[in-house]
């Protein structure tokens, strides 16, 4: 079966042995023949190579890709394409008995997209007219709706693919299947799966059986077995047989593999396909020794996508300034402090030492009971396995580090004092905040090896002293409504104390959506602002940059960004463009608030929202009466007066990490103007490090071509770990034996603001794309302060993450609107359009 046929151009014909350049021979293929050059059981072949596609395709894929064709129009016309005799009869002559014909795309089999099943294979060819109608069937797949979609769908340019197609020997299969080398359900890297049935493994893959089920530990031991629809047909030793098989695989491939396996009558394993398993979520860098629990930062500030490199190191130099504020040692914060890592371009901390301390193993699940319901309840089942039990000795430790910072911030008197004279408390802190608002924008250009050191030392020594002022007053107010919530058990009604945080004054982020609504409403007065505002996005944009927009839209978005400019959607991360530079997503969401039912206006309501808390204060205080009914009033009132206060230290961090922005994007400038990166903005994607290594002559460009290309690669990640150990087990994914029954087309979550409302549901990966219109149901994986101003026109809110008191939480309470958070696959089960009610008490949300 082993047939050469080089040309000008090139081999259109190899040996599978030979098969090394994915380019040439596609991503099956290539890994076919490193397998085979390896010492690995895989059938004999050959690999019909994409110059051979070439040859016959482009002369007709090319013009109907110029022209816009269907896919159908494609295949058609590969079907029917002619090929030259002399290739004709060399692939012919691959006819030898049955022969698997398998799709080889140079888009295929990639570490970070498989394509698995997106081209077509033909088992059990015999004869060569039967070969050569596979081959050209093979080549046409390239073009199905399928792998047309997926290629969009992960960015790949149609005119870069080409398909090679593998000819392989059939093997006799007594057994077949596939296995996969590290968990693809639960992340566990030590684990290893196989699902078998009789015969050809074609049954298992395409998913038309119910197949026997093995999962074997590290150990080769199987520690799960299910016999599916085909009874037993893999003994436990070719299972371990299977099993040592996969790990040498993934060890010669360097990474988790996806194989596909067949034994045949003599009781040989073949392996007929290896590609990467690209749906694993990476492992976290540089784990400390044992097994580790991570918490992933990016989750619990609502931002499912990567940060920059830039904003990682923003937050490496932030970690590391408090970590010595705790007396950890530190040598360099622009390291980090040491429980953060990085993981899919994402930040994780590392909680293991925390939780298994005898107070933190208390207090953490505790605070994610009331941030991220979902984390406290999968970190409670992770803590159940002995190996995070309770280390003994360590409270003085922790006491001690603690104190020291409570002493540094003054935390204790700061909290009390809040307690007593929250008006003063208040503002104190807002002077604090005024104080560094006014420091860095009196700041001055410096040369740009200076800016750097100056952008480190904001970022070291700002952040953590404005925080500590604000921390310990915005904490009152919960401590108020935690004292006034335990006077009151047993006695308020569900959803009843959580309306009393209703219309929170004093919130940052409300004052900022309420300040755009009244922008709006200025537009709205003005007949050539609002036609313009109307109209596409990108038009009302272009006016702004040329001067020629109405005096009233101009002004009025001058002066929302002088006070909120700063922010911006992922505003944590430094490299992301703030408002100010891009204020695009404010015009499409100002587009929104003008089509909102003026009946029920976000100032209306929110006034209502604060007067409705007000009332249920004192109706729960009259009902316990007394001296009791008096302090729970009294606790109720500090709790209103200081819980808006707990996004002052975001606001902060924001405030702060433009500031530094602003250094940064000049550094980019000098890099730009000296040739080191192509555009100024490329700087986001480096290291302080690398900027120095550039103002210093070093070319960037490559890097930051390399570091672009992952980051949006990450981008695409959907699924995104709110908790993960240091084995790649993601907690969440296994069986929860505690969980309650499912009720059919129900999902449940928690209760973050009371209330029920109906309406169709708007899901939005992405704010910057959306268009909300006013009554839709606004279903979302996350929220940060970024996306708050499209709940002003959102009838309910339903979130993946999140727990009673995330933003997005907190800013639908405040708007009076139902929302229910922390909702497992509300993105994934939930269709745009569909009717769904929303009962924010009882954390439910259904179908109508």
């Amino acid at each position: 079966m082993t047939h050469t046929l080089p040309l000008t151009d090139g081999p259109r014909i190899l040996d599978l042995a030979a098969a090394a350049d994915p380019a040439l021979v596609g991503g099956k293929a290539a890994s076919l023949g490193r397998l085979i050059r390896a010492g690995f059981p895989v059938p004999p072949g050959s690999c019909v190579t994409t110059t051979a596609y070439r040859a016959v395709a482009d002369p007709v894929v090319r013009p109907l890709l110029d022209a816009g064709a269907a896919p159908a129009d494609l295949r058609a016309a590969v079907r029917s394409a002619p090929v030259p005799a002399v290739l004709a009869a060399a692939i012919r002559a691959l006819a030898d008995g049955p022969v698997a014909v398998r799709s080889s795309a140079t888009a295929e089999d990639l570490p970070d997209a498989s394509f698995a099943g997106q081209q077509d294979t033909f088992l059990d060819v015999e004869g060569p007219d039967a070969v050569l109608d596979a081959v050209r069937r093979c080549w046409a797949s390239l073009w199905t709706d399928r792998a047309v979609a997926y290629r969009a769908a992960n960015g790949i340019d149609d005119r870069t693919v080409a398909l090679a197609v593998v000819v392989q020997r059939m093997v006799p299969a007594a057994a077949a299947g596939v296995l996969f080398t590290a968990n693809p359900v639960t992340g566990r890297r030590g684990e290893t799966v196989i699902d078998a049935a009789p015969g050809l493994g074609e049954a298992v893959v395409s998913g038309t059986v119910d197949p026997e089920h093995l999962v074997l530990d590290a150990g080769g031991r199987v520690v799960e077995r299910r016999a599916g629809g085909v009874g037993p047909c893999l003994s436990d030793e070719h299972a371990r047989e299977l099993a040592a098989l996969g790990r040498r695989v993934a060890e010669q491939h360097g990474g988790p593999q996806d194989l596909e396996w067949a034994v045949d009558g003599t009781d040989r394993v073949w392996l007929v396909q290896a590609r990467p398993v690209t749906t694993l979520y990476p492992l976290p860098e540089n784990p400390a020794s044992g097994l580790r629990i991570y918490l992933n930062v990016n989750v619990a500030q609502g931002v499912l996508g990567p940060l920059t490199t830039a904003g990682q190191g923003a937050f490496r130099v932030l970690t590391g300034s408090i970590a010595r504020l705790f007396g950890v040692a530190v040598t360099d914060v622009r390291a980090g402090a040491p429980v953060l890592t990085v993981a899919g371009e994402r930040l994780l901390v590392d909680v293991t030492g925390a939780l298994r301390h005898p107070v933190g193993r208390i207090v953490i699940p505790r605070l994610f009971d009331v941030m991220e319901a979902r984390s406290a309840a999968v970190l409670r089942r992770v803590l159940a396995d002995p190996a995070f039990a309770v280390l003994p000795g360590r409270r003085l430790r922790f006491a001690r580090a603690l104190a020291r910072v409570f002493r540094r911030f003054r935390v204790p008197p700061r909290l009390v004092g809040a307690l007593v004279a929250p008006d003063r408390a208040r503002r104190a802190v807002d002077a604090a905040v005024g104080d560094l608002r006014d420091r860095l924008d009196d700041r001055g250009p410096l040369p740009p090896r200076a800016r750097l050191d100056r952008l480190e030392a904001t970022l070291a020594q700002e952040m953590p002293a404005v925080a500590g002022r604000a921390f310990p007053v915005a904490a009152a107010g919960f401590v108020a409504f935690g004292l006034a919530a335990a006077l009151l058990r047993g006695r308020a009604r569900p959803g009843e104390l959580s309306t009393v945080l209703r219309g929170l004054p004093h919130n940052v982020t409300t004052e900022m959506d309420l300040a755009l609504w009244a922008v709006a409403g200025r537009i709205a007065a003005d007949p050539p602002s609002r036609a313009l505002v109307g109209g596409p996005v990108e038009a009302t944009r272009a006016a702004l940059e040329a001067g020629t927009a109405p005096a009233v839209l101009t002004d009025g978005l001058r002066e929302f960004l002088g006070r909120y400019g700063h922010r911006g959607v992922a505003e944590i991360d430094l490299g992301v463009p703030r408002w100010r530079e891009d204020p695009s997503y404010l015009l499409g969401v100002l587009a929104g608030y003008l089509r909102a039912d003026q009946g029920r206006t976000p100032d209306r309501v929110f006034a209502a929202a604060a007067a409705e808390a007000e009332q249920t204060a004192a109706a729960l205080a009259a009902g316990v009466g007394g001296m009791r009914g008096r302090v729970v009033r009294l606790l109720l009132d500090r709790a209103r007066a200081l819980a808006g206060l707990r996004e002052l230290p975001k606001f902060t961090l924001v405030t702060v990490l433009d500031a530094a922005r602003a250094d940064l994007l000049a550094v980019g400038e000098a890099l730009a103007a000296e040739g080191r990166i192509a555009a100024a903005g490329d700087v986001v994607h480096l290291t302080m490090d690398d900027c120095r290594a550039g103002l210093a002559g070093a070319d960037l460009r490559a890097l930051v071509a390399t570091r672009r290309a992952v980051h949006d690669r990450e981008r695409r990640r959907r699924h995104v770990p709110r908790i993960l150990l240091s084995d790649g087990t993601e907690p969440e994914a296994l069986p929860d034996p505690a969980a309650p029954p499912a009720v059919p087309g129900e999902l449940r979550g928690t209760p973050a603001s009371a209330g029920v409302a109906e309406g169709p549901a708007r899901v939005v990966l992405d704010p910057a794309d959306a268009r909300l219109e006013p009554g839709e149901i606004l279903v979302c994986p996350s929220t940060d302060p970024g996306w708050t101003p499209l709940f002003l026109t959102a009838a309910g809110l339903v979130m993946e993450m999140g727990g009673a008191n995330s933003h997005g939480a907190v800013v639908a309470r405040e708007y009076g609107i139902p929302a229910v958070v922390g909702v497992p696959g509300a993105v994934a089960r939930i269709r745009t359009g569909e009717r769904v009610v929303v009962d924010g008490t009882a954390g439910r949300v259904r179908p109508c």
